[in-house]
């Protein structure tokens, strides 16, 4: 069974939750993704999605630039582990509704695995199809 850490991204980004909403819609499109964990250190606290730039942010008239990250994160991400296998990995972005998941291993952000890591993997591809039409469903709460 394939583990995330053989598929993860270990080139990814970070925030801190100070940093400028400004400098976090810079670095997604300099890493082309539409989320970046927020840390404390190395410790995962938040995620930071373009979604929530959008509807946080810009949709309430907020200046980016003066607004901060932790402002508008959602705290407490969920998270991976190196050593999950993948289809569980799949399972759990899948319920959660979540296309990017951060990993870490003791408490320090060491990885992303997105959807489209694990839909490069053929023998991985119905899990992360099967993921993909949970997230894509129109969110009823």
């Amino acid at each position: 069974m394939m583990q995330v850490k053989e598929i993860m991204s270990q080139d990814i980004a970070s925030l801190k939750s100070e940093d400028s909403i400004e400098k976090a819609a810079q670095l997604m499109k300099a890493y082309n993704v539409g989320s970046i964990p927020v840390c404390s250190g190395l410790q995962v606290i938040g995620i930071v999605t373009d979604r929530d730039i959008t509807l946080r942010s810009v949709a309430t008239g907020q200046n980016s630039k003066d607004e901060t990250v932790g402002n508008i994160m959602t705290p407490n991400p969920v998270l991976g582990t190196p050593e999950m296998s993948v289809e569980d990995t799949a399972k759990i972005m899948s319920e959660n509704q979540i296309r990017r998941l951060p990993i870490v291993e003791n408490n320090r952000l060491i990885g992303m695995l997105a959807l489209g890591d694990i839909s490069l993997e053929p023998t991985l591809q119905y899990s992360a199809e099967e993921a993909l039409t949970n997230i894509s469903q129109p969110d009823i709460r």
